[in-house]
């Protein structure tokens, strides 16, 4: 019986620590959310994200100007980072160009 419990422990904490770190979805809208209170801007998409060794790296797109009509909008990227368990901890827009007219990004 000991040896039960000890397993039943064991994997219990295994469950607490993975229960801890947020997953991929939960990270995302977190971000989004995030920037937009901290920007007042409306964050449309994210563009791209990754695991990190220091938590999440993202880029979000982001609603800077609506203009009429609506491809005039002005729309920035904006790379985000975060901590492991989905805390902004930093982010500067990497670009900034017109809905209708994308602009080639280059990395």
């Amino acid at each position: 019986m000991a040896n039960t419990s000890r397993k039943t422990t064991d994997s219990k904490t295994t469950d607490t620590e993975q229960d801890e770190l947020p997953g991929p979805m939960a990270v995302l809208r977190a971000a989004q959310t995030q920037l937009a209170e901290l920007t007042g801007m409306t964050a449309e998409s994210v563009s791209s994200f990754e695991r990190t060794e220091e938590g999440w790296l993202l880029e979000i797109e982001v609603l800077e100007l609506a203009r009429v009509p609506d491809t005039m909008s002005l729309l920035a990227s904006y790379e985000v980072r975060l901590d492991p368990q989905g805390e902004l901890t930093g982010y500067r827009r990497v670009r900034r160009y017109e809905r209708g007219r994308s602009d080639p990004h280059k990395r």
